[in-house]
């Protein structure tokens, strides 16, 4: 099947991926557009686990200010290389992810960084919850499991359903990110302030 350049193009701007990549995911697809795009974002976190274990030094810290000065957020994130570290994309990057934080007040940056004991308490209070509420004994670890993940996406930035597309995590995009740079890149930390905050 003969593939027009037209729709690569097409796939180029939705995507952001090499042309040759995104010609080889449209054959792959058969020329469906919609297919080709799972195909490319298969092969990027392939393509982005593979960067996974790469030093993080250079990048930047980037700040965010909201609400006419009620809100300020600090975020270090790390790449590889001060080149993209220095590229439009990669700022835009660190700005959507202060954003992030700033709306949806992550505590954390991954499920990592949540001290055991914590973990521990939060599924002692769901599984008291869950037994209050009447449900049977042998499903109470699966409905803690369940509302374990909800407590990963309030609190951990990575787990968080991004604030610009919400079908999508905030991990999503930076793996994305990953591809589209060809670098490892970290959020290292975060603070967020809140004017009145204690």
């Amino acid at each position: 099947m003969e593939i027009k350049a037209s729709l690569v193009k097409e796939l180029r701007e939705r995507t952001g991926a090499p042309m040759m990549d995104c010609k080889q995911a449209l054959t792959e697809a058969g020329g469906d557009i919609e297919k080709a795009i799972e195909v490319l974002r298969e092969k990027g976190i392939t393509k982005a686990a593979k960067k996974a274990g790469r030093t993080t030094a250079e990048g930047i810290v980037e700040a965010y200010i909201h609400g006419g000065g009620r809100i300020g957020v600090l975020i270090e994130v790390n790449c590889e290389t001060d080149f993209v570290a220095k590229t439009g994309d990669f700022k835009t990057l660190c700005r959507d992810l202060a954003m992030q934080v700033a709306a949806s007040r992550p505590e954390y940056v991954s499920r990592e960084e949540i001290p055991a004991e914590r973990i521990e308490k939060e599924k002692e209070i769901l599984r008291i919850q869950a037994l209050n509420e009447g449900r049977p004994e042998k499903m109470v670890d699966k409905i803690v499991a369940g509302r374990l993940d909800k407590f990963y996406q309030e609190v951990c930035l990575l787990d968080q359903p991004f604030v610009k597309d919400l079908d999508r995590s905030v991990k999503d995009i930076i793996t994305e990110a990953i591809t589209r740079l060809g670098e490892n890149i970290v959020v290292r930390r975060f603070t967020r302030y809140q004017l009145g905050e204690t």
